[in-house]
């Protein structure tokens, strides 16, 4: 049993797909949303459309919440904003409808699945440090949990302390807890353009980091021919 497990989507058609096809190849066969389907990018009916044929577990992130709403209850930035407003324009009712009743957390199997932390769901916090970890360990029940957001790949692992890590490779042993992030599939931060999510092989408790290209400028042009800000296709080739 092998899940594909992923997060900030963020409307990126072309990246979805490569990542899905990548799946499909490494023999997964469960996959697993993180959230954050939509923002961003230019195919946000489309993204929305192709995780719910998956017909797989997914919890909400913040721009799908935004995204479900008549207008922004949160503070985004101006880019951010712009790019909401946008996306509102251009799902369907029962796209919103979806996006708004999705939960904030899940448990799959042996593993939790959140988009941002536990310890406050639906504040929307950023997991960066040792210390972000540490509050979500707090209320981790599960020997695993993945988590997006940040749109950075790291590994937390708890043992006697919180350990922040950035690994290909991370080797589950039943006495510690994992806090992993997957990274993001349409809008990676780390300084690598390629969609990121991990694998996790179950019977040999391995997740597997893992990175995969994608056609980049077919994305950038849709989003310049919609009209969106440049900066969001400029940002996707340097992978910030």
């Amino acid at each position: 049993m092998r899940f594909a497990i992923f997060s900030d989507i963020h409307a990126n058609l072309e990246a979805l797909e490569a990542v899905l096809a990548d799946a499909h190849a490494r023999k997964c066969t469960h996959f697993v949303c993180l959230g954050d389907v939509v923002g961003y990018n230019a195919n946000p009916h489309e993204c929305v459309k192709r995780i719910r044929a998956l017909d797989c577990p997914i919890v909400k992130g913040n721009h799908d919440e935004q995204a479900s709403l008549v207008e922004s209850s949160t503070g985004f930035n101006e880019l951010a904003e712009r790019a909401i407003k946008w996306t509102r324009d251009n799902l369907t009712e029962k796209d919103k409808a979806w996006l708004r009743d999705l939960p904030l957390q899940k448990q799959v199997r042996d593993f939790t699945i959140v988009h941002a932390t536990l310890d406050m769901p639906a504040r929307w916090g950023y997991v960066f440090n040792n210390l972000d970890a540490a509050a979500s360990f707090t209320y981790q029940r599960t020997t695993v949990c993945f988590f997006g957001h940040t749109h950075v790949p790291t590994v937390f692992t708890r043992e006697e302390g919180v350990r922040r890590e950035q690994l290909e490779y991370v080797h589950i042993e039943p006495a510690k807890k994992y806090f992993i992030n997957t990274g993001s599939v349409g809008q990676p931060r780390d300084g690598n353009w390629r969609a990121a999510y991990c694998v996790y092989h179950i019977e040999n408790n391995l997740v597997e980091q893992v990175r995969v290209q994608y056609d980049l400028a077919a994305a950038q042009k849709k989003i310049i021919k919609a009209g969106l800000p440049p900066l969001l296709a400029e940002r996707l080739a340097i992978g910030k």
